[in-house]
């Protein structure tokens, strides 16, 4: 038996919310949802952190499924331990795409997008500042993980600012490991922003004046 691979175009899809007004300090968010998530409702908790002020394109991940037998509910995930570096590639380009898309309809430049993810996505999210710098001014991880091959002796650097929000009873990411992640990410970016809130594997809605703070100091 022998594999063959071949290339096929998918179509992938985001949705985007806009403020009424685009001024000088708005901020293009693009908002990668968790684990069996979808856009939608990643961007009603995006939108309700990020106040209305801020563009939100919130970003379908190209994996669906069922979310248990008989149920016609589908989630959506961004990558599995199969083939991994074809996901790591995809999430690069879907990325890429939407904040070049979103970011050129609606004339906000790359220093003023943030790449935003909850859970899973994280961690893909620190691959993408490494591999583009240029794209966003800053990355914000909610709930989620160092990329678990990072080589803490040789680290890449990341250009863009980062925010990482932990919480401490997170029974995916127990405390232990994340509050390692602040020493380990400064070994590869000069602004870096760590905090430890209360509360389990959940979105921290209630983070907005830390959010805001966040993002009116890197801007």
């Amino acid at each position: 038996m022998t594999e063959r691979t071949f290339p096929a175009r998918l179509g992938c899809r985001y949705l985007l919310d806009v403020p009424t007004n685009i001024g000088a300090r708005t901020v293009l968010v693009a908002a990668l949802h968790g684990f069996s998530q979808n856009p939608e409702d990643m961007l009603s908790l995006t939108r309700h952190m990020v106040g209305p002020h801020h563009a939100i394109a919130a970003i379908e991940g190209p994996y669906g499924f069922f979310l248990g037998v008989g149920s016609d509910k589908v989630g959506y995930g961004w990558i599995t331990n199969r083939r991994p570096a074809e996901s790591i590639r995809l999430h690069h380009e879907m990325v890429l795409h939407v904040l070049e898309a979103a970011g050129g309809e609606l004339a906000i430049p790359a220093e003023r997008r943030v790449l935003l993810g909850f859970s899973q996505p994280v961690s893909l999210n620190y691959r993408f500042a490494g591999a583009h710098p240029d794209s966003v001014r800053g990355v914000a991880a909610l709930c989620g993980a160092v990329p678990g091959d990072w080589d803490d002796a040789h680290p890449g650097r990341i250009r863009p600012a980062v925010l990482h929000i932990a919480r401490r009873h997170d029974e995916f990411y127990p405390a232990e490991r994340t509050e390692q992640y602040a020493r380990r990410l400064r070994l590869r970016c000069d602004d870096v922003e760590f905090h430890l809130l209360e509360g389990g594997h959940r979105f921290p809605s209630r983070a907005g004046p830390v959010w805001e703070n966040w993002l009116n100091r890197i801007l």
